[in-house]
């Protein structure tokens, strides 16, 4: 899924959803010697930071807490970051911000793009994201558009899983091996207390998928016990001139 050419933008609604979901994908772009850029809608203050809230904390304190910890996991998978604070619930739509997001497509011309579902019942801010990431993609191809940086071409699209993938409409085709840099990710996931119940959720995640990455792989490759995995889904078909 990555090599050393790639360049990953990874379009994150939410300081933390980057790592539980993509951290692998992001850990091994880098490792290999690629380019990953994490662009932070939000900092997820209002509602993805209930223990800050709980602890007294004010909403810039917040703000400064997410966006430390998120700066830590980042570099941690060795990705650049970047904050919009657009502010979370709700994470409004806007032209103002896919403008903002044309900007990083032309700049970062990722060759492959990881954001969020398009349907998630639980979190409003999710499916946003998501659509902002892809209409920010369409007009970033268009010669017209005015933006610094040449017209993008036609990078992948993918959708990370998201915390209850059975009602968000998630149904993953492509299973990748994060064995290498899975403890990169666990240490990343572990620079965001304000999360810490998520800790052990997508290491359970990780565990499944994996099983699932041994069982798909076939016998022949050697992938052993132990496999550590992520499900993404695709959003545009996969070209090829060989089916294999």
């Amino acid at each position: 899924m990555t090599s050393a050419r790639d360049s990953v933008l990874v379009i994150s609604a939410h300081a933390g959803d980057f790592v539980w979901r993509a951290g692998g994908a992001i850990a091994l772009t880098t490792s290999r010697g690629g380019r990953a850029m994490v662009v932070c809608l939000s900092y997820g203050e209002r509602g993805e930071s209930a223990r800050a809230w709980r602890e007294g904390k004010n909403l810039q304190e917040i703000k400064a807490i997410r966006r430390a910890e998120a700066e830590a996991a980042a570099d941690i998978l060795g990705a650049e970051i970047r904050f919009l604070d657009a502010g979370d619930y709700p994470l409004l739509e806007s032209q103002e911000l896919v403008d903002q997001l044309v900007h990083v497509y032309r700049e970062t011309e990722p060759t492959l793009v990881l954001t969020h579902t398009l349907v998630d019942p639980y979190n409003g801010d999710h499916p946003a994201a998501a659509r902002m990431a892809i209409q920010a993609r369409i007009l970033a191809q268009a010669v017209g558009y005015e933006a610094p940086g040449a017209p993008l071409g036609a990078p992948p699209v993918f959708s990370f899983e998201p915390h209850q993938s059975e009602m968000s409409q998630f149904h993953p085709d492509v299973l990748l091996d994060i064995t290498d840099v899975f403890e990169i990710k666990r240490k990343a996931m572990e620079s965001l207390p304000a999360q810490q119940h998520m800790w052990s959720y997508y290491t359970d995640l990780a565990t499944r998928r994996g099983v699932q990455v041994k069982r798909n792989a076939g016998p022949n490759l050697g992938i052993s016990d132990g496999t550590k995995g992520e499900a993404y889904m695709r959003h545009y078909p996969h070209v090829t001139d060989r089916l294999n």
